[in-house]
């Protein structure tokens, strides 16, 4: 129980210092943009709902976007994602993004191969330009086991209250883990870049890396004032891509 008061307090005040850094962000006319990534049932859903619980509703967007239409797999492939990019003063965050061509369409065949490498190859200069424009990136990668997987999807097809979780998906997740594994590993090794690079955050332990990561939000984006009152995050939980962890066993496999 004392546990659970400690994450209690601790997700009270960084939420707070979200709130404060958002104050912060709206004057200085920041475009903020939150990418969370990562296998089925990792942890994205809960992890936003921490993030944004408190924030303004009129300067935050959460953006989950549903499979394209027919037209809109004519359009170039970043031009459904663009409407939805931060103003100043806003923080969006998309809930999966365009990496779903290098992940999900990939491993389901959804674009052709000729598709998957046009991406990969067009996705780190978008996000330069994006950057360059002033719109600050933060790409988080939430890293599950498989048997954590396992237990997750599994408690989706018991628990009424998660019944809008279920994808068609997920029956193919364990099936395809090492698909998507290898999907995961070229993504990351070829769109990690110094303008918007990869965070790392391991989600077995839900709690542990929804703190991980609010921390690491405020340690980017936040002024001084804010952010260094926030406790480093947990190098043992969050931290950044670099191709050694591909073998060093810091991913999972």
């Amino acid at each position: 129980m004392a546990r659970d008061d400690d994450y209690d307090r601790e997700v009270e005040a960084l939420q707070v210092a979200l709130v404060r850094f958002q104050q912060y962000a709206i004057e200085a006319g920041e475009k903020d943009l939150v990418i969370f990534e990562g296998r089925d049932a990792a942890g994205k859903d809960g992890a936003i709902k921490r993030v944004v619980e408190h924030l303004s509703i009129r300067s935050t967007r959460v953006v989950a976007l549903p499979k394209p239409t027919d037209r809109e797999r004519t359009q170039w492939y970043f031009q459904r994602y663009t409407p939805h990019l931060p103003a100043a003063g806003e923080i969006v965050i998309f809930n999966r993004s365009w990496y779903n061509r290098a992940g999900v369409e990939r491993v389901m065949g959804f674009a052709s191969p000729e598709e998957q490498e046009a991406f990969l190859r067009d996705v780190v200069p978008f996000e330069g330009m994006l950057t360059g424009e002033g719109v600050q990136i933060v790409k988080l990668w939430l890293d599950i086991s498989r048997q954590e997987q396992a237990k997750r999807l599994q408690a989706r097809t018991t628990d009424p209250l998660k019944a809008l979780k279920v994808s068609p998906l997920d029956a193919v997740a364990q099936e395809k883990w090492d698909a998507y594994t290898a999907a995961r590993d070229e993504m990351l090794r070829r769109t990690h870049s110094p303008e918007a690079p990869w965070i790392i955050v391991h989600t077995d332990r839900k709690k542990q890396a929804r703190l991980n990561i609010m921390r690491h939000l405020l340690k980017v984006l936040a002024p001084p004032e804010i952010a260094g009152a926030v406790a480093d995050p947990d190098p043992k939980v969050l931290f950044e891509f670099d191709p050694a962890a591909l073998t060093d066993g810091r991913l999972e496999r």
